[in-house]
């Protein structure tokens, strides 16, 4: 009885200690929000949408997992969403730069 006792206390402990140990991704949630908020200012909703959905969604994501605590999930759909917001941004620069130069004046 005693040993099943001590059994389970060390693997609560071990599993709280993991849990622990996984640190918040701070710096990735900031920089897919500060690429997303970009994106969104150089209209990439309208100028690259598909790059722009997979980042809002990503993004989302993200935020949902962080506020669930699992911190590793966020992480990687953090750096996804950062990915897809900085092509979608340079997309929506780059069409809007060429509509520019090649609009009849």
């Amino acid at each position: 009885m005693l040993k099943q006792l001590l059994s389970l206390a060390f693997i609560a402990l071990f599993l709280g200690a993991c849990g622990l140990a996984t640190t918040r991704p701070k710096l990735e949630m900031r920089l897919a929000q500060t690429a997303f908020l970009a994106a969104k200012e150089s209209k990439a909703q309208t100028l690259a949408p598909g790059l722009f959905r997979k980042a809002e969604f990503y993004y989302l994501k993200a935020k949902s997992s962080y506020k669930r605590k699992y911190f590793n999930k966020a992480k990687q759909y953090a750096v996804l969403s950062q990915k897809f917001a900085e092509k979608a941004e340079f997309i929506s620069r780059r069409k809007a730069a060429l509509e520019i130069t090649t609009s009849p004046q």
